[in-house]
C-alpha cells in the first residue's frame, strides 16, 4: 500500500511504515511537517504500523522541527515494541544525527533494504 502526500511518500510493507520525504524538511515547512507527522503518529498509535523506516534518498537536509518529530515517532514506535531506522541519508543529514547523538538511538543504514532488515530483526 502506498500513498503520496505533499511532503512524504508513505508505504506499508507488512507492519513497517516506510516514509520517503519528497523534499528537504526545512523549518519554513513547519505547518506541513506537523500535519504530515501527526498523521503518521496516528498510524503508529492505532497499531497500523509497528516499525518505521525513513528513506532519505531524495533529500539532503532536515531541520530541528523534523528532528523533534523523528523523536516523537521513535518514542511511539519504541512504546509499541517496534524499531526505527534511517536509510540513504546524506553526509549532511548524518552529521546532524551525529551532533545530536541521535545516531546512537536509531539504525542508520546505507539502503532501504538494509533498514528493513534492521527493523525486522
Amino acid at each position: 500500500m502506498s500513498a503520496e502526500s505533499e511532503l512524504l511518500q508513505i508505504e506499508m510493507q507488512g507492519d513497517t511504515l516506510i516514509l520517503t520525504p519528497s523534499a528537504d524538511l526545512r523549518e519554513l515547512d513547519y505547518p506541513r511537517i506537523e500535519a504530515e507527522m501527526a498523521g503518521v503518529l496516528r498510524r503508529i498509535k492505532d497499531g497500523s504500523a509497528t516499525n518505521v523506516v525513513f528513506d532519505f534518498h531524495k533529500t539532503d537536509y532536515y531541520g530541528s522541527t523534523a528532528l523533534a518529530y523523528f523523536v516523537k515517532l521513535w518514542k511511539a514506535v519504541r512504546h509499541r515494541g517496534g524499531q526505527f531506522a534511517f536509510a540513504n541519508i546524506s553526509d549532511h543529514e548524518r552529521e546532524i544525527l551525529r551532533l545530536t547523538k541521535l545516531d546512537a538511538l536509531w539504525h542508520i543504514c546505507d539502503s532501504r533494504e538494509e533498514a528493513l532488515q534492521a527493523v525486522r530483526g
